[in-house]
């Protein structure tokens, strides 16, 4: 009787045996996990794998260029209070972001870039120091406490740049505000920027010894470039562009003779960074007089010769016009009508500005006047990025319907868009062949070659960073600007975002082709595109029911007033009690509870609306967050029922 016992118990065995190895096996796979962690934490403490979307914790080749390239200590300071995360969660978790960015770049730039994490307590040492590098105090409460989020730098030289205040609406530029301000601190000196122009940006002498309130000032943009650049004129009939030149604003270049035309081609060749605007006709020279006490006739200006050589093409025979943000001006004298839309001069805003680019990313509008197009010549091996485009309700007609007598009424009625949108502002980057391949010209008659005179290149050093804009009336105060003259003093009240554009744009070419190279990134607190979706779909549903219940809402309540007013008025005195009948009564009942239960009704649908949308995000959240950990234990077990089921079969 104990031979079935004896030959029952090796399979009993073997599955407890298998058992034994799969626990082991689990087991193993969980201490290897958790030593695999420790040692990298120890080992490899910077080492991550960046799979976001917009690579949002990946830096830049332009950030490491700048970090890895200090030359002398630069200390950032972050001044955090713990109560504005504990108070606000959502500054808690841009905080943690901010401290991980910190931290990556103290690490690539091989112990230059020192950091200090500060909680600036109220009444406290630190926060007098906070507030003396000028760091913003933000009251957390009724109680006037203050916190503080932001970032003070420092370098030997005890030079300091400050970010008074990080918001996380700003988050896409982090990179690009750190960058910035490593960047300063490790060049303090201010960039020399060269301004060459046909319009009287510094001012006109002539006009101010005419004696006219307000002219021949200076234009606003060129004392607003003062505040951060050292400006310095450059003649019309230069033949050099002054060697520490970083940027070349060339605004209504007009006449401009070989040589110069050669000393801005040789600029660019040599690594100068160049913003050139261009324009088919100058509202702002057709306003002024010239030396004859006349507007001059000719109001168009051109770099047709480097701009073609270079793949770029600013054509002036036709000008833009867009009826999107077209201004209202006064109509002509002769119309019935007072005021009209000019769709010639027209405001940018929404989608015409590149939210891509640090520069144009946070502006509302940019005006423009009688622009042109700018748009990159066909085979043209150039990366050309479009900063502001006109919308789609737009389109060319030719310069001279705007240069001579504009009439604004009959330019609208024969409006027809296009659909397109046509380019009014770009980047362009890239290698650049020399518009001049024969070498420099002669110098102008009379005039001898600098002793300096550098030596001619074919191409451009690396990759050439330009701008190029087919309009310069941007600059024109009073397209974006409104200057008063408050007791003498005058007072400058912005409308449009032109002098912050131009102020951006020269920024960022001064900072080099690192910070050129700055984007924008996304957010790390990024939504569920998903269930977005969804809830709008299910938001649509259910608001149509909510809708029929309203309407049926309203119509039951002004049933039941119509009852009341009804009851009232038999008596024929206002106010006045009367006798309700039985079926007055029950109808005004039955009124009343329908309206209960619609509104019922109404909450039910709401609150499952509400339902809907937190039941699918929270499984949404879990699914992300258990996702991986449930795949990887399936994925341990079913390896170690494989080998378990490979050792049966090796054994059989």
């Amino acid at each position: 009787m104990t031979a079935p016992n004896d030959a029952a118990s090796p399979p009993a065995r073997s599955s407890s045996r298998r058992l034994a190895h799969t626990a082991g096996g689990l087991a193993a796979a969980l201490v290897l996990a958790v030593s695999a962690n420790l040692l990298t934490e120890r080992l490899l403490p910077r080492a991550q794998v960046d799979l976001t979307a917009q690579r949002l914790y990946t830096l830049s080749d332009g950030t490491r260029q700048i970090l890895s390239g200090l030359q002398d200590p630069v200390t950032l300071r972050l001044f955090y209070s713990r109560r504005l995360g504990g108070s606000i969660p959502v500054y808690g978790a841009y905080a943690d972001r901010v401290r991980r960015m910190l931290e990556e770049y103290a690490a690539v730039s091989g112990g230059k870039l020192r950091l200090e994490y500060l909680d600036p307590e109220p009444f406290s040492e630190t926060e007098d120091r906070a507030l003396a590098y000028g760091i913003q105090g933000v009251p957390i409460d009724q109680s006037g406490e203050q916190v503080y989020f932001g970032i003070a730098g420092t370098n030997l030289l005890d030079d300091e740049r400050v970010l008074p205040f990080l918001q996380p609406e700003r988050e896409r530029f982090l990179e690009y505000d750190l960058t910035r301000l490593v960047h300063d601190l490790s060049n303090p000196s201010r960039p020399v920027v060269g301004l060459l122009s046909a319009l009287p940006l510094n001012g006109d002498p002539r006009a101010m010894m005419m004696r006219v309130p307000g002219a021949g000032q200076p234009f606003v943009i060129a004392n607003q470039l003062r505040q951060f650049f050292t400006l310095r004129d450059v003649a019309a009939d230069a033949q050099l562009i002054p060697a520490d030149t970083q940027v070349l604003i060339v605004a209504q270049p007009q006449g401009l003779p070989d040589a110069t035309l050669y000393a801005i081609d040789q600029f660019v060749m040599r690594g100068g960074k160049l913003f050139a605007l261009t324009d088919p006709h100058s509202e702002s020279q057709a306003s002024r007089p010239g030396p004859t006490g006349q507007p001059p006739t000719d109001t168009a200006s051109s770099l047709d010769r480097l701009l073609n050589a270079w793949g770029i093409e600013a054509p002036r025979e036709q000008v833009v016009l867009d009826q999107r943000g077209a201004w209202r001006v006064r109509a002509n004298p002769q119309d019935r009508v007072q005021a009209v839309d000019y769709p010639a001069w027209f405001n940018a805003t929404g989608d015409s500005l590149s939210t891509a680019d640090v520069a144009t990313a946070e502006l509302q509008q940019v005006t423009f006047a009688a622009a042109g197009q700018v748009r990159r010549r066909e085979g043209a091996g150039i990366e050309f990025t479009p900063l502001v485009t006109s919308s789609p309700e737009a389109m060319l007609v030719e310069t001279a319907r705007v240069r001579e007598n504009p009439n604004p009424a009959r330019l609208l009625a024969e409006f027809r868009p296009s659909g397109e949108r046509y380019v009014l502002m770009a980047r362009a980057r890239g290698i650049l062949k020399s518009a001049f391949p024969e070498g420099p010209p002669p110098p102008p008659e009379g005039a001898e070659r600098p002793a300096d005179f550098p030596a001619h290149r074919a191409q451009s050093e690396g990759p050439a960073n330009l701008v190029v804009a087919n309009d310069s009336d941007l600059l024109e105060d009073r397209f974006w600007v409104r200057v008063q003259d408050f007791f003498g003093q005058q007072t400058a009240t912005p409308f449009s975002d032109n002098g912050s554009l131009v102020a951006n744009l020269t920024d960022t070419l001064a900072g080099g082709d690192a910070l050129i190279g700055l984007r924008s990134r996304g957010e790390s607190l990024r939504p569920f595109g998903r269930v977005e979706a969804m809830r709008r779909e299910a938001e649509a549903r259910y608001r149509q029911t909510e809708q029929s219940l309203t309407q049926r809402l309203e119509a039951t309540e002004r049933r039941l007033r119509e009852l009341r007013q009804g009851s009232a008025q038999g008596t024929g005195q206002p106010g006045s009690q009367s006798v309700i009948t039985p079926e007055q009564r029950a109808e005004i009942d039955k009124a009343r509870a329908e309206i209960v239960a619609t509104r019922g009704q109404l909450r039910a649908v709401q609150l499952d609306l509400r339902r809907d949308i937190e039941g699918l995000e929270r499984a949404l959240r879990i699914l992300n967050i258990a996702l991986v950990p449930v795949l990887v234990t399936l994925f341990a077990i079913g390896l170690a029922v494989a080998r378990a089921r490979r050792r049966v079969a090796a054994r059989a």
